[in-house]
């Protein structure tokens, strides 16, 4: 969430920098709020300052030998509205951090400004696109003619939107799952984790996908159980897991940065996407992931922004894919990102680059809302820290890549001479 002293000190200056995401800023609310406050909290110390003398009166009047029965009355009728006040300034503080949960973090200066991905930035591209000297087919084509993707038998389990693959095209799938890992993890110094794949409300809020996003997750009840309470809900990338994983803790400095990666399921209803990608494998309800996530000292975040974007650049490069690197704009990032680079990689079948990676700084947004932080030493007192994320890749969107890319005449699929150790050897699909 927003360091709510930013506001406090700066309400047209947050404001202006929302509103370059198309977000208006409730500034009355919040001053109504800010009011409310200061004026409990006011009466609160004035009350206990006269309770405080009172008190002392107490003494001195039991001390003379003198009746204490009225003063005794009027302390305990300011204990009674003391506690009045406690309760009416805790409704005021869980409104102003609702208040708060609603807003998307600030962007950084160098996040150029823009409504939609038409504004994003291109950084740079690496490859050339293949020349074909035949008729390009896309993934779906490809997987059912080879009948190692079969899309009517994920509908007739699931319904729509989910994917059941067999064969050789699954054995490639979990192929490039065990290239990233084994990249991130031996030349990147990521720390390989298996992590719960259901969590709690309260994780989920810790990374921003609750409140604001809960439409678009998938939740599930402990033993039957209706309340709220009980629900848990499906992960949706496993930046969820690994970031809270720092979750209610302060961190030495010389611990940082943490490194972690993960291979896991995500789960996403996409509840606003239908009608988009509603052919072959692009938009999925469930698909695979290699997560990369940063916990980083604040003065080293961005460096760190750099080198996790690269992370995931060498994978495509290793696989031979043409991408490029995109810096977005403030109307397309994402609600806790405060500058994001998407990594888009080329499909032949759509002649377009696609996003396979995005990777993001979220400075101290989540931090807050998970009470992580590390002890500057400069200080000796805790402070948040950054947090960053990034795929390192969408394993499904490099599926649909190196069929496209690496497809041949005749239908079948060459295997990129990287993943072919994985493979046992073999070069075509």
């Amino acid at each position: 969430m927003l360091d709510i002293n930013a506001l406090r000190n700066d309400l047209s200056g947050v404001a202006a920098n929302l509103a370059t995401r198309g977000v208006t800023l409730d500034g009355a609310r919040f001053e109504a709020l800010e009011r409310e406050r200061k004026r409990i909290q006011t009466r609160t110390q004035e009350l206990q300052a006269k309770r405080n003398a009172l008190s002392k009166e107490v003494g001195i009047a039991k001390g003379g030998g003198r009746d204490t029965a009225p003063m005794l009355r009027d302390v305990a009728g300011l204990g009674d509205e003391l506690k009045a006040l406690e309760r009416e300034l805790d409704s005021v503080q869980a409104n102003l951090r609702d208040f708060l949960l609603e807003l998307p973090n600030v962007t950084h200066a160098s996040t150029p400004l823009g409504r939609s991905a038409e504004d994003n930035v291109e950084v740079r591209r690496h490859g050339a696109p293949r020349t074909f000297d035949f008729a390009v087919r896309d993934h779906t084509d490809l997987g059912e003619t080879l009948g190692l993707l079969d899309f009517a038998t994920a509908s007739k389990l699931s319904g729509a939107r989910f994917t059941f693959l067999r064969g050789d095209l699954a054995r490639l799938h979990r192929a490039l799952a065990q290239l990233m890992l084994d990249t991130h993890t031996q030349e990147h110094g990521y720390t390989e984790c298996y992590t719960p794949y259901i969590v709690n409300a309260s994780t989920l809020i810790g990374t921003t996908q609750l409140p604001k996003f809960e439409a678009d997750m998938f939740s599930v009840q402990k033993g039957g159980a209706a309340d709220d309470d009980s629900r848990l809900y499906l992960i949706s990338t496993s930046e969820i897991t690994l970031t809270n994983s720092v979750r209610d803790e302060i961190l030495a400095a010389d611990a940082l940065p943490i490194k972690l990666t993960a291979q896991t399921p995500c789960f996403r209803s996409e509840a606003g996407s239908y009608g988009k990608d509603t052919r072959g494998m692009i938009r999925q309800h469930q698909f695979e992931k290699v997560e990369l996530v940063s916990i980083a000292k604040p003065a080293d975040s961005y460096a760190e922004h750099e080198r996790m974007t690269r992370c995931a650049e060498v994978v495509l490069e290793k696989l031979g894919l043409p991408y490029r690197r995109m810096l977005l704009c403030t109307g397309d990032m994402g609600f806790a990102a405060t500058k994001t680079y998407d990594l888009e990689v080329w499909l032949p079948s759509q002649g377009t680059y696609r996003e396979i990676s995005s990777c993001s700084n979220c400075e101290a947004f989540q931090a807050r809302r998970m009470q992580a932080r590390w002890r500057n030493p400069a200080t000796g007192k805790p402070e948040p820290v950054h947090t960053l994320n990034g795929s390192g890749v969408a394993v499904g969107r490099a599926l649909i890549a190196v069929m496209e890319n690496y497809q041949n005449a005749d239908g079948t699929i060459t295997v990129p001479e990287v993943l072919q150790p994985y493979m046992g050897g073999a070069t075509q699909v």
